[in-house]
């Protein structure tokens, strides 16, 4: 077994004991078990103290008026989030679920051990003062964290570390939604774990242990609470398509504007240019749409209700509150700033995550969706407001996060919506085909897509991106100096079995390489050792790699020029070492059979 983390006698006696009395399926059983525990646990701990920050903060506001705290309350949190980030943690820990995808193809599921406390702090702060982001992607990584170290811990290898962190994923997902299936559809989704029945009972174990110790914290009932009072028709299947459509376009948008606003963050290099921007952003977002506050969970409860007064509450605390006309105007502005809002926070220097934003803009558009076609349409079919608002939390998390079946179960059994499963399916599927035709990745996975180290169900694919450059490249030959003469070549690469050398300048640019096969003729002719220089002898190589190329790419210069051997350089010029062919396709194969294996 192969683990990062220093060998305990603890640890090494619980290993050798689990070793001799339980079999490999039944360690990892165990394994996921302490994972779903600890995920669960996490989740709870994370919601407290969210809830309690944000009860002392707000619950004196009078909701018939603004204010003006809802202009400091935002910055204050993204600024302490900040400094905890820089001088405690000194570690990036956004985009959560971005840094477990690079954990799995990139470092070998491994992620640091302060991920297992850092993401619960930084993003309970951040939302607590007001930061409009989601809590879930934090605590996902929170449990992916304590399933990759727990599997350090007992020297697991990397086949088990990988299932690991998606229990901990599955079991963070079900922990804070109560929503076991859902959890379970969201690791094979969004972190793309392969589906097998050697990976299937232990994320189902993490699930259901989740939740169970959830129900017994904090009761059975569903998180929103839900009533079907007008059951789903044939006849609604058109409305449920555009619903899909329109929610698909939000999806889009939302993606789109997210990572052009973060490409403004990236200009600022300082801590307290990005607090500016990010903090005077969202604070004016705030104090104008106090929606935005948080989560946004309060808004979604009221719109879900049954009432046309709770809708009207959405507008409490705000300057439009009393203009009831104004309604659809508001719920449109909040639809287009959540989003700015949102990547404000993170690019400010908070922590949090695309979960509950993506759910509340999906309410949102699906109330106002269902307003404006009972309002407007010629069609003669009226759509509740309340179904199609629970239907348009499927569409968007479906259309953000191209997982249809993660956003159809998770709303089932976040509302306890069941018996609207049909136009869930319908609504997910037509906003991930809607979105999909523009958008080929979620935003979760399209940055590392760009970089070519995204692990996919694709197994050629996922075998290249698990590959590793520097593992392939031979660093150790001996470097020639053009001046240098046959002989003194011949005498420094005389101790080595291979048989192509890089020429390089003083500054270690690649000038050339020396092949041995070509100059047999005259490498064994002592008499001509200084007639020639390794400048007179070099070539150039048929292709010169890079240290910035994919191995995909690798394997296409190699397979293209048929080359065996191919010297590498770094984005200057500077040589690095070489790789060889036959090297390169065994570390595929090896890498094919680890992966392969159940």
């Amino acid at each position: 077994m192969s683990s990062t983390t220093t060998s305990t006698p603890v640890s090494q006696r619980i290993n050798a004991w689990c070793e001799q009395h339980l079999s490999n399926r039944q360690y990892v059983l165990l394994l996921s078990f302490l994972v779903g525990v600890g995920a669960a646990l996490a989740a709870q701990v994370l919601k407290w103290l969210i809830f309690e920050i944000e009860h002392l903060l707000t619950a004196q506001f009078d909701s018939t008026r603004t204010n003006w705290l809802y202009l400091v309350y935002p910055v204050v949190g993204i600024f302490i989030t900040a400094l905890f980030i820089k001088y405690v943690v000194r570690d990036n820990i956004g985009h959560g679920v971005t840094k477990i995808l690079y954990a799995i193809s990139r470092k070998q599921g491994h992620i640091r051990r302060h991920n297992t406390w850092s993401s619960v702090i930084a993003s309970a702060v951040t939302i607590g003062f007001g930061g409009s982001v989601g809590a879930e992607s934090p605590i996902v990584l929170t449990g992916s964290a304590i399933g990759s170290n727990l599997g350090n811990f007992f020297h697991r290898d990397h086949k088990t570390l990988m299932l690991l962190i998606g229990c901990g994923a599955s079991g963070a997902i079900a922990g804070i939604f109560k929503a076991p299936i859902a959890g379970l559809v969201f690791t094979l989704e969004v972190l793309m774990i392969d589906l097998t029945m050697a990976s299937l009972l232990p994320l189902l174990v993490s699930c259901l242990t989740a939740t169970c110790i959830t129900y017994a914290l904090t009761g059975t009932d569903p998180m929103f609470s839900f009533h079907l009072s007008d059951p789903f028709t044939v006849n609604r299947v058109p409305t449920a398509v555009l619903l899909g459509i329109f929610c698909g376009l939000i999806s889009l948008y939302f993606t789109r504007a997210m990572n052009a606003f973060e490409q403004v963050f990236g200009r600022f290099s300082g801590l307290w240019s990005k607090l500016a921007l990010g903090g005077t952003v969202l604070a004016i977002l705030i104090y104008f749409f106090p929606p935005l506050y948080g989560e946004g969970y309060n808004t979604i409860h009221l719109l879900l209700g049954s009432s046309h007064e709770g809708a009207v509450d959405v507008m409490n605390n705000s300057l439009f509150y009393g203009h009831t006309h104004l309604l659809l105007l508001y719920l449109g502005c909040i639809l287009l700033f959540k989003v700015f809002a949102t990547t404000a926070t993170n690019g400010g220097g908070g922590c949090g995550g695309t979960f509950a934003p993506s759910l509340f803009l999906g309410c949102i558009g699906g109330f106002v969706f269902s307003r404006l076609w009972n309002a407007y349409s010629p069609m003669q079919i009226d759509v509740p407001e309340t179904n199609y608002a629970l239907l348009g939390m499927a569409g968007v998390m479906s259309g953000v996060f191209h997982a249809p079946l993660t956003g159809v179960f998770l709303i089932a059994e976040l509302t306890g919506g069941y018996a609207l499963f049909l136009p869930l399916m319908i609504v997910s599927v037509s906003s991930y085909l809607t979105i999909h035709a523009f958008e080929p990745h979620s935003i979760y996975s399209m940055r590392l897509a760009r970089r070519g180290e995204l692990l996919t169900h694709h197994k050629d694919r996922a075998v290249l991106t698990l590959m590793s450059m520097d593992a392939v490249i031979d660093r150790n030959r001996p470097i020639l100096s053009k001046d240098s003469y046959l002989g003194q070549a011949v005498h420094v690469v005389a101790q080595s079995k291979s048989i192509h050398f890089a020429v390089c300048a003083a500054d270690n640019r690649l000038l050339g390489i020396i092949n041995l096969n070509d100059l047999r003729k005259i490498i064994f002719r002592s008499e001509l050792y200084r007639m020639y220089r390794v400048e007179q002898l070099m070539s150039q190589p048929p292709v010169l790699l890079r240290t910035d190329m994919s191995m995909p790419e690798v394997m296409d210069i190699f397979d293209s020029s048929g080359a065996g051997t191919l010297p590498v350089a770094d984005a200057e010029g500077h040589f690095v070492g070489f790789i060889q062919r036959g090297k390169l396709y065994a570390s595929y194969r090896k890498i094919l059979k680890d992966f392969s294996e159940e």
